[in-house]
């Protein structure tokens, strides 16, 4: 097994009663890849990503993260170490001031006092003033989160993904609730992050033309398989075209 493996997946399947997910799909992602998946609604996307990001467990098959198994994990914690994710909600806390959510990428470092703490009186707040203005938005520590725009809070879950440092990172739909400028700007900058951090980064999107700006490799997932995986320069619209057809669908 390569040590040069970010995770690798054998006949993985998964099913919500009798809707199958993900069928005997296999996969390997080396480190440092930027890939981009993509597929009509219900292809498995969101279950393949989960399951990289270990929220869920498979029905059947195997997985590797770093050449490890999962049992290897121990803690969530540890894993966080490995994976970080993103998704379109931001998973912030509107109530708190920027920062808190920042820090809150620090929690698989501190233990449970450290942590209460810094409720109250923000712990490592060098770090992450450092991750907020690398993400443009040095004014905005203090800022009630929910008080900004959603290409801001996004952004502010750019510098918690800076601050927890994994070694891969999972976007869910992004960008999906932002309009197309600020949605370029994220993606922009996520993806400029992961280059420099020499981060593994592997975002789910809606949208190709995203897909090919920004990605190196396009993974497309239909009725739970891998329909095609290719480097973004060698798609075709005749093989997306196919991709996104009804026609054929069971």
């Amino acid at each position: 097994m390569s040590s040069k493996q970010m995770f690798a997946l054998n006949n993985i399947s998964k099913s919500y009663g009798e809707m199958k997910a993900l069928s005997s799909l296999s996969l390997i992602v080396e480190k440092g890849e930027m890939i981009a998946i993509i597929g009509p609604s219900g292809a498995g996307k969101t279950t393949l990503l989960n399951i990289l990001a270990n929220i869920i467990k498979p029905d059947a098959g195997e997985m590797t993260v770093d050449s490890k198994p999962l049992t290897c994990y121990k803690t969530p914690k540890l894993f966080a170490h490995k994976v970080g994710i993103i998704r379109q909600q931001f998973d912030l806390i509107g109530q708190l001031p920027v920062i808190q959510n920042v820090l809150a990428g620090r929690l698989k470092d501190w233990g449970l006092l450290k942590s209460l703490i810094s409720l109250i009186l923000p712990q490592d707040k060098v770090q992450a003033v450092k991750a907020l203005e690398r993400v443009g938005l040095s004014d905005k520590v203090y800022e009630r989160t929910a008080n900004l725009s959603g290409g801001e809070q996004q952004r502010v879950a750019l510098a918690r993904l800076l601050v927890q440092k994994p070694e891969a990172v999972l976007a869910d739909e992004p960008v999906a609730s932002l309009d197309p400028a600020r949605a370029e700007d994220v993606l922009f900058m996520l993806t400029k992050l992961a280059k420099e951090e020499n981060q593994t980064l592997i975002a789910c999107l809606h949208s190709v033309e995203y897909a090919r700006k920004y990605f190196k490799r396009i993974i497309a997932l239909k009725a739970g398989q891998v329909y095609f995986d290719l480097p973004a320069e060698e798609l075709k619209d005749e093989l997306l075209a196919s991709l996104y057809s009804l026609g054929d669908e069971s």
